[in-house]
């Protein structure tokens, strides 16, 4: 019976070890977590999903609280388009965020930067040029393009001296998605160099609308592997979503995926962004806690739990301090709900919004717990302690799990004391 260390993934003359950790944002695949992955031969990723916030947070920088000061003027105004991301100060974050990670790295394995296209920042295009070109610069080993089709995303980087160079990825849910990318980048001449496939089971954002139970990620990997082979294409396909077991991704390595990209069972790692108390709540969640919504202003479907706070809050919308989902012309599905509510409540209390809420806050406060299908299983992979929680594992148990586990099995940590 094989395992997943049976396997490798191979970039050139480069072997990996085939398992991917997911980019989860915002700042939940932090840089430990990704270096965890790297340094046991690996891939792991870094989020660039508000990056001036993480800077914060993780080197006490003042982005976020100088851009809010910047506009505070323009706080009460619901016309947010004015309120613009400083390029400059973007470049110098987003570097120091991925050049303070590279130098750190260790081990034979890789770290990518996940980025996501729905990001548009009020400058769709030029946020997400100044994004790509200075991770780049700052030594990232691949760029992994999630949330979008992405299909001009290439063509802001071709002329980097990195482009042919670093590993470029794009993260699809079906067949056509991919088709689209490869016609729209041939004159390029620069094929992605994998291709994520991410199955309805996943976490946080979807790449399907309400029928995503209908679909199979077995069945699309298995399109995507037939289209590339008919295309005479070697791009190796990376298999995400549901995979929570080292047994699952080995059925996927043996029918034509060259990895997998895992996220869910790395949410109570201890180097994952999540507090304590939100992993325990991840714990704790049995499958009736979990839902599917569209509250997301990108559009999106969202799975996550429903006790997460950010579901029904009424809380002013952050754009002076965020504004990372403001579309070119200064505006978000939630501040368009927001300001319904202000209608309906001109005295601004006890405002609750439903249908939409604002990513941007939540996300940076974690209330916002976007979680996989099979979140109510993390219970199975640890200990309940005697007070009734249960012990946090290390990314490296997790990590080595996936790839010596067989037989459906899951190794269980050793109990502290």
């Amino acid at each position: 019976m094989k395992c997943v260390d049976d396997f490798r993934l191979i970039f050139g003359k480069k072997e990996i070890v085939p398992i991917i950790v997911g980019g989860m944002g915002v700042d939940i695949s932090t840089a430990q977590l990704a270096l965890e992955a790297a340094r046991l031969g690996g891939i792991g990723h870094i989020s660039d999903a508000m990056v001036p916030d993480v800077c914060d947070k993780r080197f006490k920088t003042t982005y976020v609280k100088d851009k809010t000061k910047f506009y505070r003027l323009n706080i009460p105004n619901p016309d947010k388009s004015l309120v613009q991301f400083d390029m400059g100060l973007l470049a110098e974050a987003t570097k120091l965020h991925v050049a303070t990670t590279m130098e750190a790295k260790r081990g034979e394995g890789l770290i990518f930067v996940n980025c996501m296209e729905k990001l548009t920042m009020n400058a769709p295009r030029e946020t997400l040029r100044v994004r790509m070109r200075s991770a780049l610069d700052a030594g990232i080993d691949g760029i992994t393009l999630s949330a979008g089709l992405h299909l001009n995303s290439f063509g802001l980087i071709e002329d980097h001296p990195r482009f042919r160079d670093a590993k470029l990825g794009i993260i699809v849910s079906s067949v056509r998605a991919l088709q689209i990318f490869l016609r729209k980048n041939a004159k390029l001449n620069r094929l992605p160099d994998y291709v994520v496939v991410e199955g309805p089971l996943a976490g946080g954002h979807l790449g399907f609308g309400s029928d995503w139970e209908q679909y199979d990620l077995a069945t699309i990997i298995a399109e995507i592997v037939h289209y590339l082979k008919a295309e005479d294409l070697e791009i190796p396909v990376v298999a995400a979503g549901g995979i929570f077991t080292g047994t699952d991704a080995v059925s996927f390595l043996e029918n034509g995926a060259s990895a997998v990209q895992v996220a869910t069972r790395f949410t109570i790692a201890e180097e994952c962004g999540l507090p304590y108390k939100v992993k325990q709540e991840y714990f704790k969640a049995s499958e009736d806690d979990i839902e599917v919504n569209n509250i997301s202003p990108t559009g999106y479907p969202m799975r996550m739990l429903k006790s997460s706070p950010a579901i029904g809050s009424g809380i002013r919308p952050g754009c002076e301090s965020y504004g990372y989902l403001l579309d070119g012309s200064g505006n978000c599905s939630y501040i368009t709900s927001y300001n319904r509510e202000i209608a309906l409540h001109p005295d601004g209390k006890n405002i609750s919004v439903k249908d939409k809420t604002c990513l941007c806050t939540h996300m940076s406060n974690m209330n916002c717990w976007t979680c996989g299908l099979y979140t109510y299983r993390l219970k199975d992979t640890t200990n309940r302690l005697s007070d009734g929680s249960y012990q946090i594992l290390s990314a490296e148990h997790i990590f080595k799990d996936y790839q010596f586990s067989i037989d459906q099995k899951i190794s269980l940590p050793d109990i502290f004391v």
